[in-house]
């Protein structure tokens, strides 16, 4: 079957990311051992990270607030002034890491725009997303960019709809199962799952091994093969 609509995902799959979260989240671990452990406060954090989900949504000003909120249910008033202001300055630094592809993106992406036609999908903060891809240099090479909220079954049926394509000419390819391989199965798509080192716990699932449109890929380079074996 012919794949027409190539869904990527661009955190951790396009460019680096979570380096950049790992590194100030043990920043973070360190401005708060006078009050916990790097245990106690790796756990705390990422408690109140998906407890403000349905708040702030995703992205590194979300993180930045989860972390001075970290601080306080940690620290209470005892968290000097010092401290929120060196929080701060570590979400700002987030905000402003240089973009790092992949190795191979955009011969990767040249091949895959031979195949099909290309769309960006990621969630996120959308100014944040917006100055990333700038930043790519990779704008150019996609039919579409698509900076939502979440990645749900619904915003894949959503996306389909959008580009006129029947979900069975649709593959999506990304690093979280949660969030871009599962929805893009139930929504009826083909999916290969890219997985990344560095994952957030939040992001994990069961990989659905015995699903006949899911396919578990080393990198993004492999996708164009597994392209052409679908569409022969």
């Amino acid at each position: 079957m012919p794949i027409d609509l190539i869904c990527l995902d661009a955190d951790d799959t396009l460019w680096h990311n979570m380096r950049f979260f790992d590194a100030t989240e043990r920043a973070l671990v360190d401005m708060l051992r006078p009050f916990a452990d790097a245990r106690i406060a790796r756990e705390v954090l990422e408690a109140c990270e998906i407890r403000n989900l349905k708040l702030y949504g995703y992205g590194a000003k979300a993180f930045t607030l989860s972390m001075i909120e970290t601080a306080l249910e940690l620290g209470g008033e005892a968290v000097p002034a010092r401290v929120i202001a060196d929080i701060l300055a570590a979400g700002r630094e987030l905000l402003a890491h240089p973009v790092e592809l992949f190795e191979g993106i955009e011969e990767t992406l040249d091949a895959l725009a031979d195949r099909g036609r290309l769309v960006l999908v990621t969630k996120g903060d959308l100014f944040h997303q917006e100055a990333k891809l700038a930043a790519s240099g990779l704008g150019d090479r996609f039919s579409g960019i698509e900076i939502v909220s979440d990645k749900t079954r619904a915003t894949f049926e959503t996306l389909f709809a959008r580009y006129g394509v029947d979900p069975h000419c649709a593959v999506m390819a990304g690093d979280s199962l949660r969030s871009d391989i599962l929805p893009a199965l139930e929504a009826g798509a083909w999916a290969a799952y890219i997985p990344q080192d560095l994952a957030w716990s939040h992001e994990t699932a069961t990989a659905p091994e015995d699903h006949p449109r899911y396919r578990r890929l080393a990198r993004l380079a492999e996708l164009p093969g597994w392209i052409d074996d679908l569409a022969g």
